[in-house]
């Protein structure tokens, strides 16, 4: 089944208020969120926790990477729940706390607010313009630690690639992976979306440690769920062939392009992003990563 909606997936497994740039719930003894998506959307999150949840709080909130669009609504969530714990990487709680990065998150949340707008087909009243705010990481996780969840356990894998601190979090007793851009993401279109800006072997590399798990329901990064073993174990196969292809096709195209990022960025971008009718992310930041992953396999013609 691939699950494409607001709402409960399966038992205890939620897609909070807006699944393009999901905030999952984990319901449980000691309930847990993963990611939080975008910042204009941070009250379609906070109202269905609630609407899941009733007078409970979730615990922690689990982030795999402080990309802008996977950590947008933290600080509104710890506002609309008090007791909530942030849990990230060494290098996330880092970023954090650097101002260069801290604007490009700010700006990049403002400039997304009119394409959740766009994006969101339920009552736009209950979006929010307001800037991106900061917050601290309250609990640092990283690889190898298991966290206790009274029932369930959630383990960390550093999984870097996609960006240097990334985290993917695997949930064993159910079988529930939360990999984000770790494993590809598959579009609206159809296309396997592949991001290695951080550095492209490092991303194949995860890529293989999680896909070698034994899953059952594989949480994208945006807009789908993937549930039931056959059809995991189908769409890793499809993104893993998808991260080969796409690696050999722009080492080609940068030949025939004469060593031109741009051109290739361009020539990429009419393929995968044109083509694809929407709903689909803002077009600077998808540059953005495009451009760094194909700067990164360029650098390794190199060497």
């Amino acid at each position: 089944m691939l699950f494409s909606e607001a709402g409960l997936v399966v038992k205890d497994l939620y897609v909070a208020g807006f699944p393009w740039s999901a905030c999952y719930l984990l319901d449980g003894k000691r309930p847990v969120l993963f990611e939080s998506g975008y910042t204009a959307a941070g009250r379609l999150y906070a109202e269905a926790i609630r609407e899941a949840l009733g007078e409970r709080e979730p615990e922690i909130l689990f982030l795999t990477h402080v990309h802008y669009d996977h950590c947008g609504a933290t600080g509104y969530l710890k506002r609309a729940f008090p007791s909530l714990r942030v849990a990230a990487s060494e290098r996330s709680a880092g970023i954090m706390r650097r101002p260069n990065a801290l604007a490009l998150i700010t700006e990049l949340s403002r400039q997304a607010t009119s394409y959740v707008s766009g994006s969101f087909n339920g009552d736009r009243s209950k979006l929010i313009d307001e800037p991106f705010e900061p917050f601290d990481v309250d609990i640092i996780v990283g690889e190898g630690e298991t966290v206790d969840l009274d029932g369930m356990t959630v383990q960390v894998m550093a999984t870097p690639g996609h960006t240097r601190d990334m985290l993917s979090y695997y949930v064993p007793e159910r079988k529930i992976l939360f990999a984000t851009e770790t494993a590809g993401c598959q579009d609206a279109a159809g296309h396997i979306l592949i991001s290695a800006p951080a550095d492209y072997d490092s991303f194949l590399s995860s890529f293989a440690r999680v896909a070698a798990l034994p899953i059952e329901i594989l949480c994208q990064g945006h807009r789908f769920v993937w549930v039931g073993g056959d059809e995991v174990r189908d769409f890793l196969a499809r993104s893993l062939f998808a991260a080969k292809h796409f690696r050999e096709k722009v080492k080609r195209q940068l030949r025939e392009e004469q060593g031109s990022i741009e051109r290739v960025v361009a020539r990429i971008k009419s393929e995968e992003y044109d083509t694809n009718m929407g709903p689909k992310q803002p077009e600077g930041a998808y540059l953005v990563n495009l451009r760094a992953t194909v700067s990164r396999l360029e650098e390794g013609l190199k060497e």
